[in-house]
């Protein structure tokens, strides 16, 4: 039996660990793929169209929002993001699921256009000190920049009771398991499963036929 691929969205404020489980995800079932944003801000150097972003002017951008191309898009920074509807949608028809690295705005918007085909969940810091140690030992952001992201952190997490899972990432291999076993139990979901009709008919041929 094959079954319809679900849409995996993992959001959390800058720190908590949102990107770190999704590589150890991602690396544990290489058959999950990654949605690749859309995004109208010019490449860096070494980076390929279709692999860190499908890079798109803003008019291109702007037609594929009024066609209905785009799941999700938002405007950071004077710049267009958005999840491209075509490949997701080929993806779970294939029975592959998708792995989603957006805040929450995204994650609504994904969740209105899919419906029962997603599955949410917020990762949350221990505390607030963690989360900023942990930003300042990545050493990649200045104070400003850290401060930024500090205060953003407070927004976000407001959002927790959105989502169908909260995970507390105190341990990382600990919140790895948990997510593991959220991924595992919403595979084998009845809904998620369409040819099991058929299997049970089939069985129930098997009872008439003795």
């Amino acid at each position: 039996m094959t079954r319809r691929g679900l849409l995996l969205i993992l959001s959390s404020p800058s720190g908590a660990g949102k990107s770190t489980l999704s590589r150890m995800l991602m690396a544990w079932d290489p058959t999950m793929r990654f949605s690749v944003s859309a995004t109208t801000r010019k490449p860096r150097p070494g980076e390929v169209d279709g692999r860190e972003y499908w890079f798109r002017s803003r008019e291109a951008f702007q037609a594929m929002v009024d066609q209905g191309q785009m799941l999700e898009h938002a405007e950071v920074f004077g710049n267009f993001y958005g999840s491209p509807r075509a490949p997701v949608e080929a993806a779970m028809q294939a029975g592959t699921d998708t792995v989603f690295d957006i805040d929450w705005q995204g994650g609504q918007q994904v969740k209105q256009a899919m419906r029962g085909d997603v599955v949410s969940i917020f990762i949350l810091p221990p505390s607030i000190a963690e989360l900023d140690r942990r930003l300042r030992t990545r050493g990649q952001d200045s104070d400003e920049v850290i401060a930024g992201r500090m205060a953003k952190s407070r927004d976000e997490i407001s959002h927790w009771a959105e989502y169908d899972y909260v995970l507390v990432n105190d341990d990382v291999e600990r919140s790895f398991d948990n997510l593991k076993t959220i991924l595992t139990a919403e595979r084998l979901k009845r809904e998620r499963q369409p040819q099991l009709s058929a299997f049970v008919r089939a069985l129930n041929e098997e009872f008439e036929a003795r």
